[in-house]
């Protein structure tokens, strides 16, 4: 049976978010024909979507390429994120349910389990990813959902959770149960202040993270000549 466009569009957005098409690669129609299994019709209507939510965009000459952001562009997806987070956090505190904050609590369960032992980043990620989607959903606002899931898309895509240590994921956990208490509390001030420190805290350890691999290439670039 035929796939439909919206078929193909959740199997091409999914390969994107999990990696299977690198930030800077280009991607002709044929590719993505071949991955999902389909007609190039159905890519095409999927690829205008996706370009639509720059999960893809498009060269001078049309070809297809998945987003490449510099390390400057990196950082002004955190500082946008940490925005839109804030404020998500706030309406959040004030909108929530108990059996929302229930499922909160669920999520970081769920995290706890990920972080146990050795660390297992996928079951991070996603656990994560369960957090903030609940979390968003509380906030009760689709402008602010639009807005964040083409910002959480990017970061995403340039896999920025591979780049923490357990360290920085630990952290992490600690302010997830830190929003919780404040949305028991529906103390909206102190909610979004977690949340704006939550993403900037975050964004430090990227760059930390990231300028310890760029070193360490460094290294092993002098060591090879």
């Amino acid at each position: 049976m035929a796939k439909t466009s919206e078929q193909v569009y959740r199997q091409i957005r999914a390969g994107i978010l999990a990696g299977d098409f690198e930030p800077g690669m280009f991607v002709p129609e044929d590719e993505f024909a071949s991955y999902c299994g389909t007609s190039r019709t159905p890519v095409r209507e999927a690829i205008a979507r996706l370009v639509s939510e720059t999960l893809l965009q498009r060269s001078g000459t049309r070809r297809v390429f998945v987003p490449l952001w510099s390390d400057g562009e990196v950082e002004e997806l955190f500082t946008l994120r940490a925005k839109l987070e804030a404020h998500c956090a706030e309406r959040a505190a004030e909108l929530i349910t108990p059996d929302e904050i229930a499922e909160l609590r669920t999520h970081a369960d769920f995290i706890d389990a990920a972080l146990g032992g050795e660390a297992d980043i996928p079951g991070f990620v996603e656990g994560n990813r369960r957090f903030h989607a609940t979390l968003l959903a509380a906030a009760r606002s689709e402008p602010l959902n639009q807005m964040m899931r083409i910002i959480v898309n990017q970061v995403i895509i340039h896999r920025t959770a591979e780049r923490y240590n357990v360290s920085d994921l630990e952290q992490s956990q600690r302010d997830h149960r830190d929003l919780i208490a404040a949305f028991t509390a529906h103390d909206i001030a102190w909610a979004g202040a977690i949340a704006r420190n939550h993403i900037r805290r975050a964004a430090h350890a990227y760059r930390l993270r990231a300028n310890e691999a760029a070193t360490r290439g460094a290294h092993f670039t002098e060591d090879m000549d």
